[in-house]
């Protein structure tokens, strides 16, 4: 399904440089930006008791849910997404939850991890950004240097018995003949929330205020200019928040899992 880099090539090696970094303390930012070319996850931790119930979730919400690798039960290994991946300590920040609230945010997992615990890796959009960036459009938050501004929304997710919440969604600001190149070539990642799922007024959506967002930081938005809204792999958070399970791990927003993979590949015809 996915192009796989030679471990020896040079996005494996910039992606292990960079996981090296974060692994050990060094780097424990946000993500946009880092390993260009290379494939970044969202992550999200149940227990076993909720593992098979989310898989259904992500399969009913394809859009802000597109799997990319499903671990077995205490596996920490990824071999899927590249080489010598560890799931407790590869990504800049975690969040842990208990019945639905943020109690800690690490920098790794160790004090936190027993073999119950699957691990769900989710594609980002910080993928089809390197696509939008090679073809001359302004990526805001790129520019402005700052994490891309997320919103909880009005619209539901697909829900299933104990899992349901609203939808999350991404933000750039486009003129409107920039607007829908960003569409086209959007279009070609479906593996990573492909096309937007609103453009235009904010309200129709449910958000009120376009420089308080809800992850992330605000940008700027000139007056020729419209918001542009993709579904978000921050959606299981927002769900987290509203069905209360009683433990749960995810990325911190914007601090993704940097893998192998290529960007390239998870583009359609």
């Amino acid at each position: 399904m996915f192009q796989y880099s030679d471990a020896h090539g040079a996005l494996a090696t910039e992606a292990a440089r960079c996981r090296t970094k974060i692994r050990t303390g060094e780097y424990a930012s946000q993500t946009a930006g880092l390993a260009p070319g290379c494939v970044q996850a969202n992550l999200m931790i149940l227990p076993r008791s909720w593992a098979d119930e989310f898989l259904l979730f992500c399969q009913r919400n394809p859009k802000p849910c597109p799997l990319l690798a499903v671990t077995e039960p205490g596996q920490t290994a990824l071999p899927s997404l590249g080489q010598d991946i560890d799931v407790r300590t590869d990504i800049p920040r975690y969040r842990i939850w208990r019945d639905g609230e943020l109690v800690a945010e690490p920098t790794d997992l160790h004090e936190y991890w027993h073999e119950d615990l699957v691990s769900f890796l989710i594609g980002c959009s910080f993928s089809f950004e390197e696509a939008l960036l090679a073809d001359g459009l302004d990526v805001r938050h790129i520019t402005q240097q700052r994490n891309v501004p997320m919103y909880r929304t009005s619209v539901p997710t697909h829900g299933t018995q104990r899992l349901s919440g609203p939808l999350v969604v991404s933000m750039r600001p486009f003129r409107a003949a920039d607007a829908i190149r960003a569409i086209q070539i959007t279009s070609r990642f479906p593996s990573v929330h492909g096309a937007p799922v609103h453009l235009g007024d904010p309200g129709l959506i449910g958000i009120r205020d376009l420089s308080k967002p809800d992850y992330g930081e605000a940008v700027d938005i000139r007056d020729d200019e419209i918001p542009v809204f993709w579904a978000c792999g921050v959606t299981p958070q927002s769900v987290i928040a509203h069905v209360r399970p009683e433990f749960s791990i995810t990325h911190a927003p914007g601090h993704m899992l940097i893998t192998d993979l290529s960007n390239s590949g998870l583009a359609t015809l």
